[in-house]
């Protein structure tokens, strides 16, 4: 019996951790892409701020990684959005893969600001204005970059980026 309470314990904390170490994945990942977007003149004004809609634990992985850093002259700051209604501008929003993205892909992207990078983690997200997407691809995880909506939202993509990615849309 305690053998069994011993292997299902085990097997319920094996999904979250393998779900943790994907989030810090993507954590690392949005961090690095900043560095690899040309910013319009308007987005290096005041602090850098990265807003997460809906995912505390990247949130909380984003702001591990950034405490106190810098990007340029500008300190990082991380927002937690809890709902789509809390959402303010911001240079970068990571929007969870729990937020139904194609109903709310337009409210969003008029709250943001006209030049911010959206980050998604939603299958097809692109054809609905993200820039970058997080997919899982033959189980690793991959992102894609959509170059016509980086440029409609005022941002060029590095090609070093560029190349980094499992998909490049036009």
């Amino acid at each position: 019996m305690r053998k069994i309470l011993l292997i299902l314990v085990f097997l319920l904390f094996i999904p979250k951790l393998g779900f943790s170490q994907v989030e810090k994945y993507k954590s690392v990942f949005t961090l690095n892409f900043i560095r690899y977007i040309g910013w319009p003149e308007d987005a290096k004004q005041g602090d850098f701020v990265i807003g997460v809609l809906k995912n505390p634990k990247i949130a909380d992985w984003l702001t591990k990684q950034s405490g106190g850093k810098k990007f340029g002259y500008q300190n990082v700051v991380i927002k937690q959005f809890k709902s789509v209604d809390e959402v303010t501008d911001c240079q970068v929003l990571y929007v969870s893969g729990s937020v139904n993205f194609s109903r709310q892909s337009e409210n969003l992207l008029g709250k943001i600001g006209k030049s911010s990078l959206l980050i998604t983690e939603t299958e097809g997200a692109t054809k609905h204005g993200a820039v970058i997407n997080f997919v899982v691809r033959e189980n690793n995880l991959k992102f894609e970059i959509h170059n016509s909506n980086a440029q409609n939202l005022g941002l060029s993509i590095s090609s070093k980026l560029s190349n980094m990615a499992a998909a490049i849309k036009k």
